[in-house]
């Protein structure tokens, strides 16, 4: 299958620090040829470059397909292969000509590792084109969770389920969430006489097609990503007790138990939901008994659990009264023993997440909302989680974008989307955003918003980048102090503050990062960005840094989304008295430093 996303053209120049050899130098010793990515020109010949995979387990092969936009002149294609910053093979590639360039690689047998790939075009002894592509050799999706999801599930050629999920793979999307398939939420999988209905309603009244539900849990599976199947752990419709469920295992308002808590929905749609105690035994067993239909007779790899956080003070069918999280943490945990699948929960607003974290989850979920407005907050939310799953668990934010914006028709707001992936991502953090469309509500199917092509390029890389450095992102890594940072250029915080650079550091694998992200032309420090008016920052060019550091600096690099395609590059440096000095040639959203020691 072939991607039709177009890699993103990104605007290369040289700058003072980072000039090396010339790029014309010819071959080094061993055959290799001597490129360097800020100074490698960004053509038009290299249109994209998909894998057939976004995840790889150790020893997989991984089949690269690059296509081009003119055919007929040909040339060699220099390959790199690099984790982190060194290059860990290298090959050349022969272009005859054709439309497309196929070819294999396959990494070392080493697990839970990111590469970048990285391919130059010569011609005439001149690089003329550079594309870049990340690659995940994990066994696992949890350890390095990229997050997408599926909303739309009418029935539908064969090839337009084909082109959503190679879009997705090609944003290096490991793991689905089938948002709204179900039936009932008390009663997922509509059966006919034993076996799976051909269609059925959803809660929005949209019909679902069995087949093409089926149909993209087999093509994520082709891509070696994995469907998960959404249903909440406490939902039940108004009609529940005629299939066999019980009144007396709900989650009532009052201890009269008169009132039974309630999701209030359109009156268009099928049912409000009535919520149910999710640690009442019977109420368990009932539900795990749907959802053995669902993984019977659809191959789900895991179920994702909604909640809808802090209902307040609830009683259960005895008037007693329930702690909620504590009932999370009982369902969690009896749903892992009945059902053994892949979990997923979501912690709306952090409700529920200490107890969350102590069941079998993949990583943890936070739904992000109004308590959390600001970009400190996504940090904290992550930090906070961090501790919560004692290092082990990475986090994922569902987070809605230009919300209020979303409400008529019109265009994400790029700026505001990229700062918040830049804060999210350096924080050790993902973001599920994308899917057929891009989230920018909580009722996934909302289309109201569309993706600027500017948009869908830039978070290419920016997907390609959280990928290849996952192992500096988020494999273990720590928060880092550093006694004192000062920039020549900027004015730099600690916190996110209007018209300066926040800085924050990080140690992994024996380095630190340094992360900068760029607030110098910010018109708001909240997340969401709204109205979508968040501004877009301007290039600051030539920013001299002075970080104290002690013990010996081997090595200096960058690494940036928004600059040489995500590759990283080597920076001069100075090192004194116990203080580093170097200057980076361009920040725009954020640039991330690693020393090495």
């Amino acid at each position: 299958m072939k991607s039709n996303v177009f890699r993103t053209k990104t605007a290369v120049t040289c700058a003072g620090a980072l000039v090396l050899a010339s790029l014309l130098a010819g071959c080094l010793g061993g055959g290799k040829t001597a490129v360097h990515p800020q100074e490698a020109e960004n053509g038009d010949l290299l249109a994209y470059v998909t894998t057939d995979k976004a995840r790889y387990n150790p020893g997989d092969p991984v089949r690269y397909t690059l296509t081009m936009n003119e055919s007929g002149q040909g040339g060699e294609l220099v390959v790199r292969y690099k984790h982190l910053n060194e290059v860990v093979e290298e090959t050349t590639v022969k272009w005859d000509g054709s439309p497309e360039v196929a070819w294999e690689w396959t990494p070392a047998q080493d697990d839970f590792k990111g590469y970048m790939t990285e391919i130059y075009l010569k011609q005439d002894k001149k690089i003329v084109d550079h594309a870049n592509i990340a690659v995940d050799v994990s066994s696992d999706w949890g350890k390095f969770p990229r997050y997408g999801y599926l909303a739309d599930f009418h029935a539908m050629d064969a090839s337009e389920q084909e082109a959503v999920i190679d879009r997705l793979n090609r944003f290096r999307i490991n793991g689905i969430q089938f948002y709204d398939w179900q039936w009932k939420h008390h009663m997922p999988l509509k059966l006919d006489g034993g076996a799976p209905a051909s269609e059925w309603p959803e809660i929005a009244n949209r019909l679902v097609a069995y087949d093409t539900v089926k149909n993209y849990i087999d093509l994520a599976h082709e891509s070696n990503m994995k469907a998960m199947n959404y249903n909440l752990l406490f939902g039940a419709f108004e009609d529940a007790e005629a299939d066999g469920v019980k009144r007396e295992w709900g989650l009532f308002k009052d201890p009269l138990l008169t009132n039974q808590d309630m999701h209030p929905l359109p009156d268009s749609w099928a049912s409000d939901i009535l919520l149910m105690n999710p640690a009442n035994a019977e109420w368990q067993n009932y539900l795990f008994e749907q959802e053995k239909n669902v993984f019977e007779h659809l191959p789900f790899d895991g179920w994702h659990v909604d909640q809808l956080g802090d209902r307040g003070n609830l009683y259960d069918g005895n008037a007693d009264k329930v702690n909620l999280p504590a009932a999370y943490e009982s369902f969690m945990n009896a749903a892992k023993e009945a059902i053994d699948v892949d979990y997923v929960m979501n912690a709306v607003s952090q409700f529920g997440q200490a107890n969350i974290a102590k069941t079998p989850v993949k990583f943890l979920y936070t739904e992000v909302w109004d308590a959390h407005p600001g970009y400190r907050n996504l940090k904290e939310i992550a930090d906070q989680n961090a501790k919560y799953g004692k290092g082990a668990l990475n986090t994922v934010f569902a987070a809605y974008m230009n919300y209020d914006h979303a409400d008529s028709k019109g265009e994400f707001n790029t700026p505001g989307v990229l700062l918040t992936d830049a804060v999210m991502f350096a924080s050790g953090a993902s973001h599920l955003e994308l899917g057929e469309n891009m989230l920018a509500k909580e009722y996934f199917p909302n289309r109201n918003l569309s993706i600027p092509a500017e948009l869908e390029d830039a978070l290419v890389v920016y997907y390609d980048f959280l990928t290849a450095y996952q192992n500096l992102l988020r494999d273990g890594t720590a928060e880092k102090e550093l006694e004192s940072v000062s920039a020549e250029g900027a004015e730099l915080s600690d916190t996110p503050e209007l018209g300066k650079v926040w800085s924050f550091a990080k140690e992994a694998q024996g380095r630190t990062m340094l992360h900068l992200i760029n607030f110098t032309d910010a018109t708001t420090l909240n997340w969401q960005d709204n109205k979508a008016d968040q501004a877009e920052p301007i290039e600051i060019s030539d920013l001299k840094l002075t970080v104290k550091a002690d013990a010996k600096v081997k090595k200096a690099w960058l690494a940036t989304p928004d600059y040489y395609n995500g590759s990283a590059v080597e920076l001069d440096f100075k090192q004194k008295d116990g203080e580093v000095t170097l200057t980076l040639p361009k920040l725009k959203y954020w640039d991330m430093v690693v020393l090495e020691y």
